[in-house]
C-alpha cells in the first residue's frame, strides 16, 4: 500500500501539525461554551463617576479655602485699602473711612464704623468679631453703660419730634451724639419734620432705630408737605426730591411714560433698582392726583 502523503512529512513537521489540530479544537469548544457579555460602560451618571466628582469638587474647595486670605484681629482705625478690598467693604466706605480719620477722629466701636462707613448690617456683622479696640476704649465702653427707655409710651405723651433735643434723642437706644446731631441738622434742612416717616431718610439710621425713636417721638402739629403729582411731573421735578438723583428720576418718569398713567404708587415697586428709602420718599413727597 503506498503510503498518505502526510506520512511523507519530516516527524517534526506531523508533531507541528498535530499541535495546530489540538490548538484549533480547543479553539473551537472555548467559544462554544465561553461567555462574552461585555462589562458596563461607566457614565458621568454612575455612581463611581458621581463619587469621584464630588471627591474632586471637595478638594478643590479645600484648596481654594487654604489659598484665601486669613482674617485676623484688627483695629478699624488703621484699615488699609488691602485689609478693606480683602474684607469686602466698597471703596466709597473706605474713602469715607479716610476722610473721617484726616479730621483727627477715631472709631470707637462697630456702630462708629457703621456710621462713618455706612457699610450693610450683613456686612457689620461679619465684620464685627474681628474688630480690636485698644483696652482703655473697652474700659471706657463697659463703665459707661447708661440706661436707655425702651418701652412705648402712648401718644399723647410722646415728645414732639420737632422740639426734641440731641440729649432727649440719645436716649433712645441706638442714638448717639453723632446720629442725634444729624436728625437735628436734617430737621432743619427740612424746615421741620412734616411726616414721621421722613425720620427713615436720615441717612445711616436703620428701620430699627428709627422705630425705637418713633416709640417716644411723634410730630405734633405738623405743616403741610406739598406732593408733586407723578402723571404730570417731569424727570427735573422728580430730582428735586430728597435723595432722588437725576438718573433715578428718569427712570421712573420713563416707567410712567410706558404705562401712560400711575393709578396707585406701589405700582413704583415694579421698578428694578429702587431702593426701599427711595420708595419711601416718592411715598411722601409724590401723588397719583
Amino acid at each position: 500500500m503506498k503510503p498518505s502523503s502526510h506520512m511523507l512529512l519530516p516527524r517534526g513537521q506531523q508533531r507541528g501539525m498535530l499541535f495546530l489540530v489540538v490548538l484549533l479544537i480547543g479553539l473551537m469548544v472555548f467559544l462554544a461554551f465561553a461567555s462574552f457579555e461585555s462589562e458596563p460602560i461607566l457614565t458621568t451618571e454612575s455612581p463611581e463617576i458621581q463619587r469621584a466628582l464630588q471627591e474632586l469638587d471637595s478638594l478643590r474647595w479645600v484648596a481654594q479655602k487654604e489659598k484665601a486670605p486669613k482674617i485676623y484681629p484688627f483695629n478699624p482705625n488703621f484699615m488699609t485699602d488691602y485689609r478693606a478690598y480683602v474684607l469686602g467693604v466698597s471703596p466709597e466706605a473706605w474713602d469715607r473711612l479716610q476722610a473721617f480719620r484726616k479730621q483727627d477722629k477715631w472709631i470707637h466701636s462697630a456702630s462708629d464704623f457703621q456710621m462713618v462707613t455706612g457699610v450693610s448690617d450683613s456686612l457689620l456683622e461679619t465684620l464685627r468679631p474681628y474688630f480690636k479696640f485698644p483696652e482703655w476704649v473697652n474700659q471706657r465702653r463697659r463703665t459707661s453703660v447708661k440706661k436707655y427707655h425702651t418701652t412705648e409710651i402712648p401718644v399723647h405723651q410722646r415728645l414732639d419730634l420737632n422740639s426734641a433735643t440731641t440729649a432727649q434723642l440719645q436716649e433712645v437706644y441706638g442714638i448717639g451724639p453723632a446720629f442725634s446731631k444729624r436728625i437735628i441738622e436734617f430737621r432743619e434742612r427740612l424746615g421741620g419734620f412734616s411726616d414721621e416717616r421722613q425720620l427713615y431718610l436720615v441717612w445711616g439710621l436703620n428701620d430699627t432705630v428709627v422705630n425705637n425713636v418713633l416709640r417716644r417721638f411723634t410730630v405734633k402739629d405738623p405743616k403741610p408737605l406739598p406732593k408733586i403729582n407723578i402723571n404730570t411731573a417731569s424727570a427735573s421735578d422728580l430730582a428735586t426730591l430728597p435723595g432722588i438723583s437725576f438718573e433715578t428720576a428718569k427712570t421712573v418718569w420713563e416707567f410712567r411714560k410706558l404705562r401712560e398713567e400711575i393709578s396707585d404708587l406701589s405700582e413704583l415697586d415694579k421698578i428694578e433698582g429702587l431702593t426701599a428709602r427711595q420708595l419711601r420718599v416718592f411715598q411722601l413727597y409724590l401723588s397719583v392726583e
